[in-house]
């Protein structure tokens, strides 16, 4: 938009969304650090930096800018990761009661029809 601060305000929105979002989650039961909270924030401060610093030069700021952001949020992230449960035993842990008809399992039907003359294509004198 122009204006510095702007990724560091939309990085504080998305923040404080997830906050929300983990409380809700929170209120249904499950462990708090179920849904992880995003790790924008410092990336996008860093890149706000870098559009202040660089305000004569675009092509600076796209270079700088995506370097910094580019090695800082998969860094943040991975950080960020080592704080959350493993989601497997997270699911066993916290097994959900009832599940949807849609989504109840059906029986697999292998070897139903071994021995039928039918899934054989044997004439009827081979029965």
């Amino acid at each position: 938009t122009g204006v510095p601060g702007t990724a560091t305000y939309y990085a504080l929105i998305m923040t404080v969304y997830t906050w929300v979002a983990k409380g809700a989650w929170f209120s249904l039961g499950y462990p708090y650090d179920f849904i992880v909270t995003p790790v924008w924030l410092p990336s996008a401060m860093l890149l706000d930096l870098v559009y202040w610093a660089t305000k004569k030069n675009k092509h600076s700021l796209i270079l700088f800018g995506g370097v910094l952001v580019g090695m800082s949020l998969p860094l943040f992230n991975m950080v960020n990761l080592i704080t959350v449960a493993d989601p497997l035993e997270t699911a066993f842990k916290y097994p959900r009661p009832t599940l949807p008809p849609y989504m109840t399992p059906v029986e697999p039907q292998v070897g139903k029809f071994y021995n039928s003359p039918v899934a054989l294509g044997a004439g009827a004198g081979a029965v």
